[in-house]
């Protein structure tokens, strides 16, 4: 089932939380958060000047309500949906990155080493809270960006 939260421009602009944050409480109220796993996208429609080329990571303004919500939720990448492309959009407006048209988005390196590994411990405590087995999942996310983490790396915390 998937879930969709609706983002317009009035929202992002006032840096404003609610259309997320009241799915993502009720979905938390429920207690039964290991049942939406990967089953969250964003429908974002923010304006923009007719002939504006960017992307949405692109814009600062969009940038910036996702870095909000990040800061609440760091644990949101359990929720998004992977295979709808929802991580590499959720990591590029938080990551920076240039976008080329033969290779497409391109992070920048060490800026996303960093954030996979703060999304890692992150995830690897909370998933522990939750219950969740967390080694295959946290492998399985590295991988979507490109990294391998071997077995031996969950053995030292």
């Amino acid at each position: 089932m998937t879930i969709t939260i609706a983002l317009n421009s009035d929202s992002i602009n006032a840096l404003d939380l609610s259309p997320a944050a009241t799915v993502i409480e009720r979905l938390l109220q429920q207690g039964a958060i290991a049942s939406h796993e990967q089953q969250l996208r964003f429908e974002i429609d923010y304006s923009l000047e007719p002939g504006d080329p960017r992307e949405l990571p692109e814009i600062p303004e969009v940038r910036l309500w996702f870095v909000r919500l990040d800061a609440r939720y760091p644990w949101l990448p359990f929720l998004l949906d992977w295979k709808a492309g929802e991580l590499a959009r959720y990591t590029a407006m938080l990551v920076p990155h240039q976008f080329s048209s033969k290779q497409g988005i391109q992070y920048n390196p060490e800026a996303l080493e960093i954030f996979l590994m703060h999304k890692i411990f992150i995830l690897n405590d909370w998933l522990k809270q939750q219950g969740i087995p967390s080694q295959s999942r946290l492998q399985s996310l590295a991988q979507m960006l490109g990294y391998e983490l071997d077995d031996a790396f969950f053995e030292m915390f």
